[in-house]
């Protein structure tokens, strides 16, 4: 099993300990990432990923290194710590570089077979938040089974936080969970339904002449599915 991580902030509280923990407990190789000091760029906006490529973008090196672990693995955690109710800045700026992926745009194929796990912790509220907010960047980039993990820890290191031993038996379940079932994750029917409405739009595209030709080039405007 490949797994990658990616880290939301270069520090080492909460989260990390979670996310850390639940990869070290999955029966696999993990590729590790922090941002933003592997991906430090908010995106211009200049539309250049849609029009051109994403490999044209200006962050195109460092945005695949990430984006080509990801779809070479079969389980992607991603973790973040409670900012203001939401997301770290840095992990949203990743996101928004990757938006030409989204089923609306040019989905890889290779996502709607993946596992996926997102981890938050707040020392009061908010981590269900943030979960919920990265299970939605998980579904729209196709991603087949999501899982939310977010933890009130009621401190503001990990040092503090008494109930590490209630959080230990809450990824080891999850991690046995995923280790148990050793196979590609296959999409629900919501996801199913919103590849068969992208699909739909996609038939009638002739606004972004690289979005309809990568449909057409997967078959998917044919017989042809990603699952």
């Amino acid at each position: 099993m490949k797994i990658t991580l990616i880290h939301g902030q270069n520090h080492q509280g909460s989260t990390y300990h979670v996310a850390h923990r639940l990869a070290e407990q999955l029966e696999g190789d993990v590729t590790e990432f922090f941002l933003p000091k592997d991906f430090e760029a908010s995106c211009r906006g200049c539309l250049t990923c849609l029009n051109k490529g994403r490999e044209f973008c200006p962050q195109a090196e460092k945005l695949s290194k990430i984006f080509s672990a990801m779809l070479s693995s079969d389980v992607l955690i991603v973790g973040s710590p409670t900012y203001c109710m939401e997301m770290s800045g840095q992990l949203k700026s990743f996101f928004d570089h990757l938006f030409t992926a989204w089923l609306s745009h040019r989905p890889e194929a290779a996502m709607f077979s993946k596992t996926a796990v997102v981890v938050s912790t707040a020392a009061g509220a908010g981590m269900t938040n943030v979960t919920k907010s990265l299970a939605r960047q998980m579904f729209y980039l196709g991603v087949a089974k999501v899982y939310r993990l977010p933890l009130r820890v009621a401190a503001n290191s990990w040092a503090q936080v008494k109930n590490k031993n209630n959080i230990v038996k809450k990824t080891a379940a999850l991690a046995k969970r995923i280790n148990d079932k050793q196979k590609k994750a296959k999409p629900g029917l919501k996801l199913r339904l919103m590849f068969m409405i992208m699909r739909m739009m996609q038939k009638g595209n002739d606004w972004s002449p690289l979005d309809r030709e990568h449909w057409e080039k997967q078959g998917w405007l044919a017989k042809q599915r990603p699952f």
